[in-house]
């Protein structure tokens, strides 16, 4: 089973590919699509939908998976991040039914086993999961691995939940 894990945003939008065999993750890929600051906001959106509907073409993800959104402060970032989620939304749900969310607390606990662990904890255990040489780089694009492998380790647990 393929899954594609989506840290989604606007100026940056992290995601990875994994590929999951019985109990083991194997990395496809991973990245990030760029939107500038400055470019009008529709045409921004546009790229979004371009790069993440070609990404989701190439690879064929059974599943995808997206990091829920919390913000604390500025209302403003909120709206238009959350503008950008319903495009990526838009484009998983159009290639597939399989569409899940996690909230970071969900995620840490997943990867580290501890919800309150820091960004560096679970980019390490990321990078020990997929038995990469080096920590993904942007912190987004690590964010989407981390994603799938939440998604994954979700799917693992119900079938084996399910087996029993």
């Amino acid at each position: 089973m393929i899954i594609l894990g989506i840290d989604p945003g606007l100026a940056l939008v992290g995601y990875g590919v994994i590929e999951v065999i019985g109990n083991k993750y194997k990395y496809l890929t991973h990245g990030v699509i760029k939107t500038e600051a400055g470019v009008p906001f529709q045409n921004r959106l546009k790229k979004i939908y371009k790069e993440m509907t070609d990404i989701v073409i190439k690879y064929k993800p059974e599943d995808i998976a997206f990091e829920e959104l919390f913000f604390n402060k500025n209302i403003k970032t909120a709206i238009s991040v959350a503008q950008a989620r319903g495009v990526e939304v838009l484009v998983a749900s159009t290639f597939t039914d399989n569409v899940y969310e996690y909230t970071p607390l969900q995620v840490k606990q997943a990867i580290v086993g501890y919800g309150r662990a820091e960004k560096r904890q679970v980019q390490e255990m990321t990078k020990m999961i997929l038995n990469l040489k080096e920590i993904p780089k942007p912190d987004d694009a690590a964010d989407a691995l981390a994603i799938a492998i939440t998604h994954a380790n979700s799917i693992n647990f119900k079938e084996s939940f399910l087996m029993k």
